[in-house]
């Protein structure tokens, strides 16, 4: 009976284990609280949380701080502009670092950035600080600086 219940247990443990996506792997890890909070503004929580695959170029809270408090609060009030600057950090694509080249890369919001590699791994003007937080739907590579991209 007690090897029953310890089966019972571990499997009851397995159903209810959360997978976790994109949104509740930044949400975990704790320093992504205003990307969270920007996702959440743009109306992007679903898209995230999808099947993806996606390789999100996710900015942390240092950041986000780079930017002065008036433009931060504009932005996460204009939910276009909030989702094409959101957009321009993600890659329709799972891309480890070990897979990462140099060159343009074509973003979920058709934004094109410049991947470096010389050195330090760059993304346009950001530089990656952390790679491969993986997701079930994807990974996450931490940049330091907010990706914006240039008007069309």
């Amino acid at each position: 009976m007690k090897k029953f219940l310890a089966a019972a247990a571990l499997s009851f443990a397995a159903m209810t284990a959360q997978a976790k996506d994109i949104v509740d792997t930044a949400v975990a890890a704790g320093n992504f609280k205003t990307l969270v909070a920007a996702i959440q503004a743009a109306g992007l929580v679903e898209t995230l949380k999808g099947p993806g695959p996606f390789t999100v170029f996710a900015p942390d809270d240092a950041a986000f701080a780079k930017i002065p408090a008036a433009d931060l609060n504009a932005l996460l009030k204009d939910k276009e502009k909030l989702s094409a600057v959101l957009l321009a950090h993600v890659v329709p694509a799972k891309v480890m670092s070990t897979d990462v080249k140099a060159g343009m890369v074509k973003t979920a919001g058709g934004y094109e950035l410049t991947v470096g590699t010389d050195g330090a791994v760059t993304v346009d003007s950001a530089t990656v600080k952390a790679v491969d937080i993986v997701a079930d739907n994807g990974v996450i590579h931490v940049i330091d600086t907010v990706v914006l991209p240039k008007s069309k």
